[in-house]
C-alpha cells in the first residue's frame, strides 16, 4: 500500500549524522513517509514526525546527547500533520506551523503556534505553494548545511527515475523550486524516503537540472504510483 494508516509496530532508522536522525515508521509502505529530528539554534526540532514503538527511545538517546531540549514539532507540509500532536504532548513542546499554511489546525489535537519568517533563528525557510492546496516549507540549516524538502523532492519510488538519487515530485518537474539551485547542502533530507547524505549537492543539481527533461520518462514510470499517492493522501 502507498500509505499504511494502521498503527505502526516497528520503525527503521535512517539519515543519522552528528546533528540529526531520521526514521521510517512504516518501512514497507510505498510512500515511505520519513520523520526527522534536527538540531537548530533553539534546540532540537521534530520534523513531520510519525509515531512508532521505540521511537521515543531513539529520540531520548539523541536528545540526551545534545544541548537543549526539544524546541518544537514543525509541520512543514499542509499534508504532514501526521502525529505532531502526540509528539508535542510527549515532549511538552508546541506544534509550529508557518502563518501562511492552511489545512492544519483542524487536523491536530493541540493548539498550533503560527510563525512568520523562519521557525528557528538558524534556519532559512523557503515558502513553496506550487498549486492551490499545496503549502510546503522547505528548510535549510546553514550551520550544518542540511536541506529538508517535505514534498517537492524525494527518494521513494514515485519520485526518482533513471540515475537520479533524489527526484522531483512528478508535477514539480514542470516547475522545479528554482531557489534550491543556489544551495550547496552536505545532506538532503526528504519527507518521503531516506535522505541523500553523500555528495548531496551533486545529487540535488542533477535532479533540478534534468527534472523537466526527464518528465516524459517519469510520467511513464511513476505516473500511476503518483496518482495512487495523491488519492491516498486525500483519503487520509
Amino acid at each position: 500500500m502507498i500509505y499504511d494508516r494502521r498503527g505502526s509496530d516497528e520503525f527503521r532508522e535512517i539519515d543519522r549524522w552528528d546533528d540529526g536522525v531520521g526514521w521510517l515508521a512504516h518501512p514497507d509502505e510505498g510512500g515511505r513517509r520519513a520523520s526527522h529530528a534536527v538540531v537548530g539554534a533553539d534546540g532540537i526540532w521534530l520534523l513531520d514526525p510519525l509515531w512508532a514503538p521505540g521511537v521515543d527511545d531513539l529520540l531520548d538517546e539523541f536528545v540526551g546527547k545534545r544541548e537543549g531540549d526539544v524546541a518544537g514539532v514543525a509541520i512543514c507540509s499542509n499534508w504532514h500533520t501526521r502525529d505532531a500532536d502526540r509528539f508535542a504532548r510527549r515532549y511538552d513542546a508546541s506544534v509550529f506551523v508557518p502563518e501562511w499554511m492552511g489545512r492544519v489546525d483542524e487536523r491536530t489535537a493541540v493548539p498550533v503556534r503560527r510563525y512568520e519568517g523562519s521557525v528557528d533563528t538558524a534556519v532559512r525557510t523557503v515558502r513553496c505553494e506550487p498549486i492551490p492546496l499545496w503549502n510546503e516549507a522547505i528548510l535549510y540549516w546553514d550551520e550544518h548545511n542540511t536541506l529538508y524538502v517535505p514534498e517537492s523532492m524525494g527518494t521513494a519510488d514515485p519520485y526518482t527515475v533513471g540515475d537520479e538519487r533524489i527526484g522531483l515530485e512528478l508535477f514539480r518537474r514542470l516547475d522545479p523550486p528554482r531557489s534550491l539551485r543556489e544551495l550547496e547542502p552536505d545532506r538532503v533530507l526528504v519527507g518521503h524516503g531516506a535522505g541523500v547524505l553523500d555528495d548531496a549537492t551533486r545529487a540535488l543539481e542533477f535532479a533540478l537540472a534534468g527534472g523537466r527533461r526527464r518528465f516524459p520518462a517519469a510520467a511513464l514510470e511513476n505516473g500511476p504510483t503518483t496518482l495512487r499517492a495523491l488519492y491516498g493522501a486525500v483519503r487520509g
